[in-house]
């Protein structure tokens, strides 16, 4: 089983789902992949801690925007 078929076994509101869980817990004060975005701009995404904080919360978004790239080039190919 290939990564990308794995990867269209996952419906995309669930996807959605753990967007809006995963990908900005905590939410107050403010979403966590924000913070981590932020901080990685600003040059301050040192400790490895951050930085698997922030794969781990960007993953969902990542997972979504692939499979949305896969499903649209699947219907115009």
């Amino acid at each position: 089983m290939s990564i990308v078929s794995m990867l269209n076994a996952i419906p995309i509101p669930v996807l959605v789902v753990l967007c809006l869980t995963l990908g900005l817990a905590p939410f107050f004060p403010e979403p966590h992949l924000w913070e981590k975005l932020r901080m990685l701009f600003n040059g301050t995404l040192t400790k490895p801690l951050d930085i698997f904080d922030l794969g781990l919360h960007a993953l969902p978004f990542v997972l979504l925007a692939v499979r949305l790239v896969a499903a649209f080039w699947k219907t115009t190919s």
